[in-house]
């Protein structure tokens, strides 16, 4: 599982801009089982998305098309980790 990390490096007006692309493009990662949950952070400096993927690679790959990298509009970090130990609900998802 990974961690995706959003943190905007321009005022929100810009981020707005772009933002029905953003959620267009989450969508479609959502649609094909890699994005699992995102959301905004509070206060509004960014968000956080949960992902499924083979290899941070892959992820990375997968980032390069999100707006908010194309325009620059946010530094996104990809940290990958290990589940130890999870809901017994989650684990056909994990």
């Amino acid at each position: 599982m990974f961690i995706i990390d959003l943190n905007y490096i321009v005022p929100l007006e810009q981020v707005d801009q772009h933002m029905v692309p953003h959620v267009e493009y989450l969508e479609k990662y959502y649609e094909k089982g890699i994005f699992v949950v995102w959301g905004r952070k509070e206060p509004r400096t960014g968000g956080i998305i949960l992902a499924l993927g083979a290899t941070k690679e892959e992820v990375e790959k997968i980032i390069t098309e999100d707006p908010f990298h194309i325009h620059k509009l946010a530094e996104i970090r990809v940290t990958e980790f290990w589940t130890s130990k999870y809901r017994p609900d989650l684990k056909g998802l994990l």
